[in-house]
């Protein structure tokens, strides 16, 4: 290459000096969309910003972008429970880190 060429690819790599490897990179895809994994995630073809929260359970949240509810049965009792999402793994409530156990909602009682 010429020593202008070379020039010009220090100059723009000194005022672009972040966006190099993406500018070869295929963006990321959901289903037939892109999305900015600086932004957003993929979570079943559905694109979600990456604060975006649901409810496991009643009083226990989720991040989908990085967690996973699951819901167990132990015997008679049922519990939920939210798991850290692996990157490059399928979600998979057995095998994925704990991040917490939701709490079980309290037997009803009436006081006099």
């Amino acid at each position: 290459h010429s020593p202008r060429f070379q020039i010009a690819v220090l100059l723009l790599s000194l005022i672009l000096p972040d966006t190099g490897p993406w500018l070869c990179q295929p963006a990321p895809r959901c289903g037939d969309q892109t999305y900015d994994p600086l932004e957003q995630c993929c979570d079943n073809d559905t694109i979600l910003p990456l604060n975006a929260a649901r409810l496991c359970v009643p009083n226990c949240i989720f991040y989908p972008c990085f967690q996973h509810c699951c819901l167990e049965s132990q015997g008679s009792q049922n519990q939920a429970v939210v798991t850290f999402k692996v990157p490059g793994m399928k979600p998979d409530c057995r095998s994925s880190p704990i991040s917490r156990i939701c709490a079980q909602p309290s037997a009803r009682s009436d006081f006099i």
